[in-house]
């Protein structure tokens, strides 16, 4: 019916064929043109309804999804809010493919196919050791050479860290890497070292380690986290009242 074999099997691997390679490529462009005439009908007048496919990078997305949830239970309740989780290189390449209808990430994003709107700025605070609590916050300089528990690569909050301490990607001067936040905060509280953590994360996550918390003097290392979905997507405007929502839970 096809023509020929969409797939070759080999020994120990299944392989796609020229034409299995053209049967992809075709499929997923029939299926992004799907997705968008039904994004094309939920943009009809009226508030945000039916599925909302949302990403959200790991160092937000258990502190701030719980939120979102609540509050759109009240203003939008005709909304299903279908989130995932995952980072940000991997969001933006299904915002791409339209399986992601937008995502909460860092900013900036400079990717000239996407919108990007501010939803709050948060400062990174220092993690370390109850038993060095009051004692001065040590300099980038002081914690490049101390070295740092950090989150595995991929993750953009590890980059911002690296960057605060002008650590270079390849210096050896990190103790550990970890797969998520709650696992350097225990480390933290091992005695294992020192780490950074947005301020976003502090409420949860210290609860459950003998740690302390320290703000940096000024200039105090900082991201933006926003909202970001294509420009082409008809459900921009919605998508903006969505992301004044957010801003109005995080000020209240």
């Amino acid at each position: 019916m096809l023509g020929g074999p969409l797939v070759e099997r080999l020994a120990r691997e299944i392989r796609l064929t020229a034409l299995g390679e053209d049967f992809l490529t075709r499929s997923r462009s029939i299926l992004s043109e799907v997705r968008e005439l039904e994004d094309l009908v939920r943009s009809a007048p009226g508030p945000l309804a039916g599925r909302l496919r949302l990403g959200v990078i790991p160092t937000v997305a258990p502190y701030l999804l719980p939120q979102i949830m609540k509050a759109m239970t009240t203003e939008m309740p005709a909304l299903e809010l279908q989130p995932k989780e995952n980072i940000t290189r991997s969001l933006i390449a299904d915002l791409a493919n339209s399986t992601l209808d937008a995502a909460i990430v860092a900013l900036p994003i400079s990717e000239p196919t996407l919108q990007e709107v501010a939803l709050f700025k948060e400062e990174f605070l220092l993690l370390r050791p109850l038993s060095e609590d009051g004692k001065p916050v040590p300099s980038p300089d002081v914690l490049r050479k101390r070295g740092l528990l950090l989150l595995a690569e991929g993750h953009c909050f590890r980059d911002q860290a690296l960057s605060f301490c002008k650590m270079g990607a390849d210096e050896p001067r990190y103790l550990m890497e970890g797969s998520s936040l709650s696992t350097l905060v225990q480390m933290v509280g091992a005695g294992m070292g020192l780490t950074l953590i947005p301020e976003i994360a502090v409420p949860l996550e210290t609860k459950s380690a003998p740690v302390a918390v320290a703000r940096f003097p000024e200039p105090r290392p900082s991201r933006t986290i926003g909202i970001v979905w294509r420009r082409t997507n008809p459900l921009a405007a919605k998508l903006e009242d969505f992301g004044r929502i957010i801003k109005s839970v995080l000020t209240s």
